[in-house]
């Protein structure tokens, strides 16, 4: 029998593309879920990853998505759920459908894809089966300018303690809360600076500290319920 895979939303770029290519030499099958076309979804499928688009902003989409995902495996070892979307707050007209939209990607998402994917878990083969949130540091403060981003990426939080109590013994279900792991093109100096000095490691880690940390939870049978934060010592500041 051939091992289930492992769902990784969001995995097209950075974190997400990191973790799914690391699984692949670890000897993992993968399925990543993406928005929109983009070329590293070639350099992945050509290493033997399934793709599949997916518009976690509508209902319809996240629907959409739950039916092709029954439709290409009937089992899987773990669904880490990493789509997101940074957005700004805005005080135009907008900033309702804007509040929806990262409700839908955050936490609407997950809630289906945990619900429906419950049997596609317990059809694993694996003694294991995870399921893994995505959060965020900005979580245990808030966000000035990212209020919506913060509280459904909260919520996604709080929805790791429910499935961990719904789903126990047989699926675990844990969180990762990165703070600043990456850096984007054409952050200045001084942002980069800015931002280091904001935890006591005083450095920016890389995407393998968070594929280190899912490991973890992937490969220990004793852990639900927990959010592991990954941050560089924030809370010591």
């Amino acid at each position: 029998m051939s091992a289930a895979p492992i769902l990784i939303t969001g995995g097209a770029q950075r974190l997400g593309r990191h973790c799914a290519e690391r699984l692949v030499d670890d000897g993992h099958p993968v399925i990543v879920s993406y928005r929109r076309e983009r070329d590293e979804l070639t350099a992945l499928r050509e290493r033997g990853i399934v793709t599949l688009q997916a518009d976690f902003a509508t209902e319809a989409g996240i629907v959409d998505f739950l039916a092709r995902l029954k439709a290409e495996t009937r089992a899987l070892r773990a669904i880490v759920h990493n789509a997101s979307d940074w957005a700004p707050d805005s005080t135009g007209d907008e900033a309702g459908a804007n509040f929806e939209r990262l409700f839908r990607i955050h936490m609407l998402a997950p809630y289906l894809i945990n619900l429906h994917g419950r049997e596609l878990l317990e059809a694993c083969g694996e003694p294991q089966r995870d399921i893994v949130h995505l959060t965020d540091h900005v979580v245990q403060k808030g966000s000035k300018k990212h209020a919506a981003y913060a509280a459904t990426k909260a919520g996604l939080a709080n929805l790791t303690l429910s499935f961990a109590a719904m789903y126990a013994p047989s699926i675990q279900v844990n969180a990762i809360a990165p703070a600043l792991i990456m850096l984007n093109e054409g952050d200045s100096d001084a942002y980069v600076e800015k931002a280091k000095a904001k935890s006591v490691m005083e450095m920016v880690p890389g995407p393998g500290v968070i594929y280190q940390s899912l490991r973890y939870l992937l490969d220990n049978r004793y852990v639900t319920g927990i959010t592991l934060p990954v941050d560089g010592g924030r809370h010591l500041r």
